[in-house]
């Protein structure tokens, strides 16, 4: 793939970006709609960002296709055909270079090259980046677009260095491939991309053993071709379908029943799930409008759910080690999936509880539990990522009087709707911690938070000011809302990335706001509407410095 390389003697510009995935290619097209000049920087090389990294065995989006891709242009949306209902890593890549290219997006990317340090100077209201390839560029705006889920957790077990074999991570696979036929490999972890390769590695590898400390739930894809009929149903509404879909809690677009789970009778109750179960994907949660909230409800979701896995897997009690019971449905992410279940009936295929025996030590062999050592050839680990603020804190970002962004958020992170944060003025950030994030459809947060910041800069353009800045008093405001919400359902209750739970001495913090994407929009644009209520916007800085530009 060619790497594109901007002249680097540019050393002004009004917007840098950092990251080109999704949220980094929408915000540079916004930029340039404005008539501004912008730089964006990718530490890959190539666009996608999570689609370009995540390359496993059957990675694929748990977002119907119809409903994960942009719906800014009725061009792109209506040219662009999925092949299947559920796309594949391969496809969406695919996809965001179609778009990279139809906008001519890669001519202001420069691949390859990872932001190290951005400095606000108050003097002159403008951020000062460096990468890690020498360039220093000054910036009226900096936006982080550096995605959720793109900072992999690499486990640190003792004896790894040790290992003879080969070693995996899901989050950063081999661009070529891996041939794993006639291997002997170990999986460590069953979250969502464990959950999507097994299946896959299991119809390659001699023998897999997976390595299951907390079992999860999944529901079924039923992932098929996409029909004609199916595809030209969306096309011939997408522009309503979008408009609904912005509304909803998720940001996706399907059918939610407003009763409770207790109000009908069980067997009402059951054909419920059945009709979702049989229908397949995420809107299983959408069964009963109170499974988020109330646990009687959930325990009888959970319940039909871990009933079907009994009936899927043969082996008695590899069923119940697969079936969760610690924590309520959907309260972790619900994956979904093509046969996970149905894996462990195969022969090659075996489950070991590291909760029970836990993982002493990878040997130069295999792995060794506190009961059984295990001979493998590969590892692969599946252990996810530092969720939400990793990829942000990877970058030494410093706002007003030198203060550091890892020094503000070391409880927890602290932000103003997600987009902002106090002391860190014109650094905006996109589906960041205290907004609907990872709880959504992506790529509809995504739009939503780079209309709201290219809306914001127009805003700021157009009345000569040059700065804005989060308040103290709103952010702490936003925190405290975004918590009370949070503890009103059962999410705080599992341990989960949400909560930054799979990271050794992360804060235990519940990171996404749970408010829905469609009363979470609407906040935004009542802020907007008021003139930024809860922002301080300032006029221009003596620009003394930049006299000697």
């Amino acid at each position: 793939m060619p790497h594109s390389a901007p002249n680097r003697t540019e050393t002004r510009v009004d917007v840098v970006i950092v990251g080109a995935g999704f949220a980094g290619m929408y915000m540079l097209h916004r930029v340039r709609g404005l008539g501004l000049s912008a730089r964006v920087f990718e530490a890959a090389s190539g666009v996608g960002g999570t689609w370009y990294w995540n390359r496993y065995p059957g990675a694929r989006c748990d977002v119907e296709s119809m409903q994960y891709s942009y719906s800014f242009s009725p061009e792109l949306q209506q040219e662009w055909q999925w092949s299947e209902l559920f796309a594949s890593q391969p496809e969406i890549l695919r996809y965001a270079n179609h778009v990279a290219d139809r906008l001519d997006l890669k001519r202001d990317i420069q691949f390859d090259t990872r932001v190290t340090d951005a400095r606000f100077d108050e003097a002159t209201h403008r951020w000062e980046i460096a990468t890690d390839r020498g360039d220093r560029v000054s910036a009226q705006y900096c936006v982080m677009a550096t995605g959720c889920l793109s900072t992999a957790r690499m486990p640190d077990f003792p004896g790894l260095a040790s290992f003879k074999g080969k070693t995996y991570h899901t989050g950063h696979w081999p661009h070529e491939g891996v041939d794993l036929s006639g291997q002997r490999v170990g999986v460590i972890g069953t979250g969502s991309s464990a959950i999507q390769a097994i299946p896959v590695m299991a119809e390659q590898a001699r023998e897999l053993v997976v390595f299951q400390r907390t079992p999860n739930y999944s529901i079924p894809s039923r992932n098929g071709p996409m029909t004609a009929e199916y595809e030209g149903s969306w096309k011939s509404e997408y522009e309503e379908r979008r408009a609904k879909a912005r509304t909803m809690r998720g940001g996706i677009l399907y059918d939610i029943n407003e009763k409770s789970a207790l109000e009908v009778a069980e067997d009402e109750r059951r054909r419920e799930y059945e009709a979702r179960w049989a229908a397949g994907g995420t809107a299983f949660m959408a069964a009963f409008s109170d499974l988020a909230v109330n646990k009687q409800s959930n325990d009888t979701a959970a319940e039909f759910v871990r009933e079907r896995i009994r009936e899927i897997v043969k082996d008695a009690d590899t069923a119940e080690l697969l079936a969760a019971k610690d924590y309520p449905i959907g309260t972790k992410r619900i994956c979904v999936d093509t046969h996970y279940f149905e894996t462990y009936n195969r022969e090659n295929v075996s489950l070991v509880d590291v909760r029970k025996a836990p993982i002493a030590e990878i040997t130069p062999d295999g792995l060794r539990t506190t009961e059984a050592e295990y001979q493998l050839d590969t590892l692969v680990f599946a252990t996810g990522f530092d969720a939400m603020t990793g990829s942000v804190l990877k970058v030494d970002i410093r706002g007003r009087d030198g203060q550091s962004l890892r020094d503000s958020w070391e409880a927890g992170p602290r932000t103003y709707l997600g987009l902002m944060t106090a002391g860190f003025p014109n650094l905006f950030l996109i589906t960041g911690p205290g907004s609907p994030s990872v709880l959504s459809n992506m790529i509809v947060s995504i739009e939503q938070h780079v209309d709201w910041v290219t809306d914001c800069i127009e805003h700021l353009g157009a009345r000569g000011l040059d700065c804005i800045e989060a308040t103290v008093e709103s952010q702490d405001a936003w925190v405290a809302h975004v918590n009370e919400v949070a503890y009103g359902t059962l999410y705080p209750s599992a341990n989960s990335w949400y909560m930054g739970a799979n990271i050794p001495g992360k804060p235990r913090v519940f990171m996404p706001y749970i408010g829905g994407v469609g009363a979470y929009r609407q906040k935004c644009d009542e802020i907007a509407a008021n003139g930024y209520t809860g922002f301080e916007l300032t006029q221009p800085a003596r620009e003394t410095a930049e006299a000697a530009d």
